[in-house]
């Protein structure tokens, strides 16, 4: 265990001491730091305190730094397509088919086991089993995914999903024909009173918006995109079979006669966001996969 101390000063007088202490290391979120003061590790005059005790003039802080936990995830080496990556951020295209995360009883083959096999340093503030993952995507959605290496770049970029300023633009394929060219779905979502493996519109859920527009129509089905405005649970697949254009494919919430896919057509092809620690705006695009456009010219025939 790291130890380092530190004296309150004049300009810091009144300011809490999560705040304080999260501003004495670039590497240290505020969330880390209220973990810290949870667990003891952190002391004012030798006293334990709360995360909302306000700093005097002169108080001795000392800072017990606990040694990363270790994480019981196996590495996994697995042939990832890396969009970026530096010390703060990866993003990464991650394929249909693939869970995003480790669960109990279900450890290995995930994108944090290749991920852990990848690079060393993810940040931990979602602990053990889900290190660096900000965000996620369902097991048979392809697309890109944005990967904390650091807690500052996560909690950065917690707080633009939490802002929406986050740019998340979808591709899916729908049930039925939209006759008009955009619409707004702005419905709130939680957990389905009859089955609570399922999320669905409900009156006391989570404020859900999803944008979308028509690309191209076909006999049966629209190919269209979606944007995210929140970022809820199953919202995409959720919100359109709402309005009556149900996923082609999607075995959860689609039709029982639906398109042979394994999955739903739901791909994420655009993600925007702002550098955790340059503040530079960064957008990537990752192609449709080959079975999505394979599934596009079989309509068009």
């Amino acid at each position: 265990m790291e130890k380092m101390v530190h004296t309150i000063l004049e300009e810091q007088k009144g300011d809490r001491i999560d705040k304080v202490i999260s501003t004495l290391d670039e590497e240290w979120s505020r969330t880390q730091v209220q973990q810290w003061i949870k667990e003891g590790n952190i002391l004012v005059n030798g006293q334990k305190i709360k995360t909302n005790y306000k700093c005097s003039l002169n108080d001795h802080i000392e800072i017990n730094i606990p040694d990363p936990e270790v994480l019981d995830v196996i590495p996994e080496e697995m042939d990832l397509t890396i969009y970026f990556e530096d010390k703060d951020v990866l993003v990464v295209n991650k394929p249909r088919g693939m869970v995003v995360h480790p669960a109990p009883g279900h450890l290995t083959g995930t994108l944090v086991n290749g991920l852990m096999a990848h690079c060393k340093d993810l940040s931990g503030i979602n602990g053990v089993l889900r290190p660096g993952i900000v965000h996620r995507i369902d097991k048979d959605t392809s697309g890109l995914l944005m990967v904390a290496k650091n807690d500052m770049a996560h909690e950065k970029l917690v707080n633009q999903l939490v802002e929406k300023t986050v740019t998340r633009k979808y591709r899916a394929i729908v049930h039925g024909v939209i006759q008009h060219e955009f619409g707004t779905i702005d419905a709130p979502l939680g957990r389905d009173t009859k089955d609570r493996q399922s999320m669905a519109v409900v009156d006391k859920g989570k404020h859900a918006v999803t944008h979308f527009h028509v690309i191209e129509r076909f006999k049966d089905f629209t190919y269209v995109e979606c944007q995210l405005e929140t970022g809820r649970t199953h919202q995409i697949r959720v919100h359109m079979k709402y309005i009556g254009y149900p996923l082609a494919g999607d075995p959860k919430y689609g039709p029982r006669k639906t398109l042979d896919l394994n999955g739903q057509a739901l791909h994420a092809g655009v993600l925007g966001f702002k550098h955790p620690r340059t503040n530079e705006y960064l957008e990537f695009e990752a192609p449709l996969p080959s079975e999505f456009v394979q599934l596009l010219e079989q309509l068009r025939k």
